[in-house]
């Protein structure tokens, strides 16, 4: 009996067990280089009515989960088998221990097994592998790209645009505002017909159309008959007019003024009561205030002008003329010069955004190197024994017999120098050729040291030196230093950084030397520093 319930008992917690590893636990190394990828795989299986949930997770244990790869779904019989993988890394060498995740099938929790690591640091051998210098800044990729720059420039460029417009379009409404007419009934006239043109009734702006006609033949009776008729009432120009007209002896029927009055009222009402006319009455409104208003100028007497009067009119009139005439000049210089501006502006905002700050500045500022690369090139031949080089600009005589040392300048028999500037200026570029009282075998490496000292005791700080040999295209070899150095600048005590690039021949017992020297960063004399290099000549004995 006793057996029988411990066989049954050893039964059921096996079951217990087997139920509870239902998710297989792996890995593909336990042993990994840093940054390196470990891949943990799950598996299950389960039937087809079961819910198997993985759980999504940045982090298991101190391990980063750099993926988290799909589930694959593989179908046995009746059943399916899921396996989820993680890709993980460590960035410290060191001992980890994958802990237990918990994996839900049909909402019950299973842990995973947990599983050691080593990450090994990554050994890096310096005395085999070739060792190279440290690169230069290279802009990083933009992945937003350029289009926001052509999309700025086309905002500014519409915005300069509409600003123009806007400023023309003003300036020539407050033109027409103030335009000068001769008489209040050219100005009238004028007005009623550009009324027209707003269409204003037309569009459902019956309130503002009534104000401007009833604002029009107000203007016109205050000016030309001189009553106060935009502060008075309806009642009150009324009145005004009637009394007007018997004290000018004015022709006036009483339809007119009736007919005035009328359309005075069915304004008011529209104005203040919110009356809204039919159309046609709106337009045999329009066609009574014109007829009052010319009604109004046939009824006013006329008076016979004296001469001198209408000699001072014809000045005052010659006079106006001349301003408008003037206001028209000064309008169209203003248009002129604003258009000028305008397609200014818009092209360096184009180039702005399409060639950048750089190519702007150098273009319409300007850029010394620049001129000089894009300046015409001559081809001279200097010193003894002779270089032909290719330069910018064509390069001075100068003595440099004074700047050897003692000990030098008692084996030198010639010394010819050619500059283009000097030591101390952003671009410099000298030829140079000696020759030797006795003939001896020249030491180009160490004449490229006692020369870089010399440019050590000239002011040259931190100097970078790289060293190669060199050959022209004839053949003829020699030795090129190049690098940079730093320098205090005279006009802003501030450090520049240098480029330099210095060529040494050997021939019939002399020396040639060719150098240039430039700022650190300028594409413009990097290229005048390869095409001078390249031209280089040396004749050779019996050339």
């Amino acid at each position: 009996m006793k057996k029988l319930i411990f066989f049954l008992l050893l039964l059921i917690s096996t079951t217990i067990f087997a139920q509870q590893k239902r998710v297989e636990t792996s890995i593909d190394t336990t042993k990994n280089k840093i940054g390196a990828e470990f891949k943990l795989t799950l598996k299950t299986s389960v039937d087809t009515l079961s819910k198997v949930v993985f759980p999504n997770l940045k982090n298991i244990g101190a391990l980063e989960v750099i993926q988290s790869y799909p589930v694959d779904t593989v179908k046995n019989n009746d059943r399916y088998e899921l396996i989820k993988k993680y890709g993980l890394t460590q960035f410290d060498s060191g001992r980890y221990v994958i802990p237990s995740i918990k994996v839900l099938i049909n909402n019950k929790a299973y842990q995973t097994d947990s599983i050691a690591v080593e990450v090994a640091n990554v050994q890096v051998d310096t005395l085999q592998q070739k060792m190279y210098d440290i690169k230069d800044i290279q802009p990083a990729n933009d992945s937003i790209g350029n289009w926001w720059k052509y999309l700025l420039g086309l905002l500014v460029i519409l915005g300069i645009g509409a600003g123009i417009y806007w400023f023309l379009k003003n300036k020539q409404k407050k033109k027409i505002e103030e335009e000068i007419y001769k008489t209040p009934i050219e100005k009238a006239t004028s007005l009623l017909n550009n009324l027209e043109k707003k269409e204003l009734w037309q569009k459902g702006e019956i309130k503002e159309y009534y104000s401007e006609l009833t604002d029009i033949a107000r203007n016109y009776i205050e000016e030309a008959i001189e009553i106060p008729a935009m502060e008075s009432t309806t009642s009150e120009l009324i009145l005004g007019l009637r009394a007007a007209s018997v004290k000018k002896k004015m022709t006036l029927t009483p339809e007119t003024i009736e007919n005035l009055e009328r359309v005075l009222k069915q304004a008011d009402l529209v104005k203040f009561a919110k009356s809204k006319p039919l159309e046609f009455e709106i337009t045999e409104d329009r066609n009574k205030i014109q007829k009052a208003i010319l009604t109004l100028d046939r009824s006013i007497p006329v008076e016979v002008a004296v001469e001198e009067d209408v000699l001072l009119n014809e000045a005052q009139r010659q006079k106006q003329i001349a301003l408008q005439l003037k206001k028209k000049r000064n309008n169209r210089i203003a248009v002129s010069v604003a258009t000028v501006l305008f397609l200014l502006l818009a092209t360096t905002f184009f180039l702005l955004a399409t060639k950048g700050f750089d190519y702007v500045k150098d273009n319409l500022i300007g850029h010394p190197s620049k001129e000089l690369l894009e300046g015409e090139w001559v081809i001279s031949e200097y010193g003894n024994p002779s270089i032909i080089i290719k330069t910018p600009k064509v390069l001075k005589r100068t003595d440099m017999m004074k700047s050897l040392p003692k000990e030098g300048l008692a084996l030198v028999k010639e010394m010819q120098s050619f500059t283009y500037g000097s030591l101390i200026d952003s671009f410099h570029l000298m030829v140079s050729t000696l020759k030797y009282k006795q003939e001896m075998q020249v030491d180009l490496k160490k004449s490229m040291e006692a020369y870089l000292k010399y440019m050590e005791s000239q002011g040259a700080q931190n100097m970078i030196v790289k060293q190669e040999d060199y050959e022209t295209k004839e053949g003829i070899t020699g030795v090129k230093s190049y690098g940079t150095f730093s320098r205090v600048n005279e006009l802003t005590n501030e450090n520049d950084r240098m480029y330099y690039e210095i060529l040494l021949f050997s021939q019939e017992g002399g020396l040639q030397q060719v150098l240039i020297l430039h700022q650190e960063g300028d594409k413009y004399a990097n290229e005048i520093s390869e095409r001078v290099l390249s031209s280089v000549e040396l004749k050779q004995g019996g050339r």
